[in-house]
């Protein structure tokens, strides 16, 4: 393998791994803060990026397939928190996730009914579709661009989490949520909006990764079960150990397709059971 072949992978794989944040970073932060395992989160991904298309095929727009894709994003958490697992919370069992799993079937099934089940995408937008030179070899500015807007959300979501009041008051609701309550702060609306922004950044990560990685029936299975591996592999509740580990799976996911084609995902799951193995906690996880 030659310097710029290297050079390209390291950049491919950086960049599929700011991707897969996209979807990682709004179930760290139901998962993390608000201990819901929300297996819905994937075909909040999916069909985002399914709304995008319609939209992008209707208007020629990005920019108005990106804003539909949020806002769909946000509607289904919305919709999925407030009238669908706030009842449950109170049971402290395993009603939410089956909950979950059942809306995660029904998005499917739904997309599949109305988008007929054809793998499909968005195409590039005209204003990114051309390439910049890296060691020297052509290489498409769209991964650049997805890049930087995973390290934009990541900065946006860790000043939420860590440096605003709304941010203390999620982390505070869920330590201990009566005493919270007892200060005269409304704890449902709160979680409701932390549920919707994250269901909101899976949206908008369905829009802006279909270009690269497609839309597909099935993908909101796939991509949930990566992006929950990525939260407990990053440590649960971390959000600089999220990033890592995307990073990291982007690097084995592009050096084990190129490096070893018929065993790509093996080279992602045994890295992450290696993880695993040297720290069980989690990159950035903490002992109780």
């Amino acid at each position: 393998m030659n310097f710029p072949t290297l050079i390209h992978q390291v950049v491919s794989g950086l960049c599929f791994g700011a991707l897969l944040f996209l979807l990682a970073a709004g179930l760290s932060l139901m998962y993390g803060l608000m201990g819901v395992v929300n297996i819905a989160h994937g075909g909040y991904f999916m069909v985002g990026g399914y709304v995008g298309l319609s939209v992008f095929q209707g208007t020629g727009s990005f920019v108005l397939a990106i804003l539909a894709g949020l806002a769909t994003g946000g509607a289904l958490g919305l919709l999925t928190e407030r009238f669908f697992l706030r009842p449950l919370y109170a049971l402290r069992g395993h009603e939410p996730v089956l909950m979950t799993f059942a809306l995660c079937i029904i998005l499917g099934d739904f997309s599949l009914f109305v988008w007929k089940g054809m793998p499909t995408w968005i195409p590039t937008p005209s204003l990114l579709a051309f390439s910049v030179s890296i060691a020297g070899s052509p290489y498409p500015v769209y991964r650049l661009f997805s890049l930087l807007i995973g390290l934009l959300v990541f900065a946006g979501v860790w000043w939420f989490q860590e440096k605003t009041r709304w941010g203390a008051i999620v982390r505070a609701g869920v330590d201990d949520k009566e005493m919270v309550t007892g200060l005269g702060i409304n704890i449902p609306l709160v979680f409701t909006m932390v549920f919707a922004l994250g269901a909101f950044l899976a949206g908008f990560g369905g829009v802006v990764g279909s270009p690269l990685i497609g839309l597909y029936p099935g993908m909101e299975i796939e991509v949930f079960i990566l992006a929950l591996a990525v939260v407990i592999v990053g440590g649960i509740g971390s959000l600089p150990g999220c990033l890592l580990t995307c990073f990291l799976i982007g690097l084995a996911d592009t050096f084990g397709k190129t490096q070893w084609p018929g065993y790509a995902s093996l080279t992602i799951w045994l890295a992450l059971v290696i993880i695993l193995l040297v720290k069980p906690t989690g990159l950035f996880g903490r002992k109780d």
